[in-house]
């Protein structure tokens, strides 16, 4: 490809991969989106637990708890049912952007299926919010990304998400008139993610088709921040030994509840 017409330019930047071009363009804007490489099969694998882990939930003995708080069209932490969503959340081509972005020893915050439904003018994510709610402050570097999984194609009519690019670089929501000229509703594809910096204004649109829309959505952050459901006490010291999911999902990093767990845990990671 030939280098666009220039002057002037003393430094530029190179995307010479996908995942290099992605980083980029989510510094630059605040989104992007990432094909997640899987096959056709893995796809409807996933469809198909999605689908099971919701009619669970309809009928299990959280389901009126759910109406009541208003998280029926949510899916909390579909990894601990099924391993298809764990590697979901381990999708390697996810993991090297967030180590591009947010550098390594980041760790997977949260994992929620979301349902936008059919026919609906609004669900839970339909307001603006950035997925640090309630922050007002900005980073040179991401503290965290969001990967939302496209389960369905994300299209301007069953309500694709809505973004006011480069909002993560702003402390404060938009005005009114700023928000509607620039806002921009981005397209994606089943089998993809739409990644935001966590700090982008964004909101889900209206489903006007008769099919509702299903996503996964996985938050990663630096290790500091505090997960959304404590994932190693959520799913048991035995629920995977692999040194590198055991550093994505924060078994790496508890928080100790004295002093002795403290110096234990410094311990066993200096091997003292």
């Amino acid at each position: 490809m030939d280098a666009t017409p220039r002057y002037g330019v003393r430094i530029a930047n190179q995307a010479n991969t996908a995942i290099e071009e992605a980083a980029e363009t989510l510094r630059l804007l605040g989104y992007a989106v990432v094909d997640a490489g899987l096959s056709p099969a893995e796809l409807e694998g996933l469809r198909e637990g999605f689908e099971a882990l919701r009619r669970k939930a309809a009928s299990d003995e959280l389901a009126d708890l759910r109406r009541r708080v208003g998280e029926a069209d949510l899916l909390r932490c579909p990894l601990a049912d099924d391993p298809r969503f764990l590697a979901l959340a381990a999708n390697p081509r996810i993991l090297a952007l967030c180590e591009a972005l947010i550098g390594p020893g980041f760790i997977l915050n949260q994992q929620n299926g979301i349902l936008n439904p059919a026919e609906s003018e609004r669900y839970s994510q339909s307001p603006y919010h950035r997925d640090l709610p309630y922050q007002h402050f900005v980073s040179t570097r991401p503290l965290a990304l969001n990967a939302l999984f496209c389960l369905d194609p994300f299209t301007a009519e069953n309500g694709a998400t809505w973004v006011i690019p480069a909002s993560h670089k702003e402390e404060a929501f938009p005005s009114e008139p700023v928000l509607r000229a620039q806002r921009r509703q981005v397209e994606a594809p089943a089998g993809s993610f739409l990644v935001l910096d966590c700090m982008i204004w964004h909101g889900g649109g209206q489903n006007r088709t008769n099919r509702d829309r299903r996503a996964v959505n996985h938050v990663y952050t630096i290790a500091m921040m505090r997960q959304q459901i404590d994932l190693p006490a959520y799913l048991g010291e035995g629920f995977t030994q692999d040194k590198a999911l055991r550093q994505l999902l924060g078994f790496q990093h508890p928080q100790p509840r004295s002093v002795r767990e403290y110096l234990e845990t410094q311990a066993a990671r200096r091997g003292v």
